[in-house]
């Protein structure tokens, strides 16, 4: 009888899409599926993936590069998608926007959202606990409707992503919200997906209710963390004791700062509820990483605003200046190809 196993796979990571397997004993979860379902296929096979067994989708947020093969995924497989209540309704909101908003107002009241979340998650962590239960944030009340927008708001750095979730939209017929099964959950609030265990945790992202994960499978537990503005008390709190971290690395100060990006979007990058620097990623594994994880994959690179070497330089000066952390195995993910899968 074979061995079960726990295995890793990042199939992309990028603002043009993020997508990963999790396989633990029984039980294959997709988490997010930011490419088209064509797409997720084809990489899971060259993964040696079979998409046929997945058992659940599970979301990190709405955000274009991380839901836009969702739907199509989820009913040609009849599997179920886990959300929390708020991230679904501001999905079926950008799939069927009911009125226009502008872009500014948008990303105003999402940041506002995200910023009492925090808020309220820091509290809690400053009174000794990890995370605290998340009520179901209320949806943003429209969506950007134009490609352009709905790029911009995704991270994405070119239009091509969104028009291509435009074209799906088109093409799912009348209700392209429908879906197999929707699950509910809270960050704060773990539960188990078959054979894996799930902790959801709020981040910092100018989304309606954005989480991180702790997925554990026969003892082998693996950290997400990735667009996040920062590295809060509960998100530290969160990941300790893992034995596989992916965290966001996602920009080079200087040039997203010189780069070609408008300078409202810089700005939103930066912000507190934006994304991740390779600088502030460094810090993070340099002062409050613990040196468990076997494997530490530096994710959702800019192609625009970082370079590959930099993050690395970054993330390896970090670690390196701590003895104990050496045997730590740094990695990149790519946006164009998976990863080789990590099996534990």
């Amino acid at each position: 009888m074979l061995k079960s196993m726990v295995r890793f796979t990042v199939l992309a990571s990028g603002s043009r899409g993020n997508s990963a397997v999790v396989s633990g004993g029984r039980t294959r979860i997709l988490v997010d599926a930011g490419l088209s379902c064509r797409e997720l296929f084809r990489r899971m096979r060259l993964a040696g993936e079979d998409p046929e067994t997945l058992d659940a989708i599970l979301v990190t947020h709405e955000h274009q590069d991380h839901v836009n093969g969702l739907a199509v995924t989820a009913r040609k497989l009849g599997i179920p998608v886990y959300f929390t209540e708020g991230t679904h309704r501001a999905w079926m909101r950008w799939l069927t926007p009911r009125r226009q908003m502008t872009y500014n107002q948008w990303l105003e009241q999402c940041r506002k959202q995200a910023e009492a979340r925090q808020a309220e998650a820091d509290a809690a962590a400053g009174e000794g606990e990890a995370d605290e239960t998340d009520g179901a944030a209320e949806p943003v009340t429209g969506e950007p409707v134009t490609a352009e927008l709905a790029a911009v708001e995704a991270g994405a750095e070119t239009a091509a992503g969104a028009a291509e979730g435009a074209l799906t939209r088109a093409s799912a017929g009348k209700d392209p919200t429908s879906l197999p099964a929707v699950e509910y959950f809270a960050a704060g609030v773990p539960f188990h997906i078959g054979d894996v265990a799930v902790s959801p945790f709020t981040i910092p992202h100018d989304a309606v209710d954005p989480v991180g994960f702790v997925l554990q499978a026969e003892g082998v537990r693996m950290g997400f963390a990735t667009d996040l503005g920062y590295v809060p008390p509960n998100v530290k709190a969160q990941l300790k004791g893992l034995d596989l971290l992916l965290i966001e690395s996602n920009h080079d100060l200087e040039m997203l700062r010189d780069g070609p990006y408008p300078w409202s979007v810089k700005q939103r990058v930066l912000s507190r509820v934006g994304h991740l620097s390779n600088d502030a990623a460094g810090e993070f594994l340099e002062t409050e990483y613990d040196g468990q994880a076997a494997y530490v994959i530096l994710a959702h690179l800019s192609e625009s605003n970082n370079h590959p070497e930099l993050a690395r330089v970054t993330a390896e000066r970090a670690l390196n200046g701590r003895a104990s952390l050496l045997a730590n195995s740094l990695l990149l993910a790519a946006q164009h190809e998976p990863l080789l899968p990590i099996d534990f």
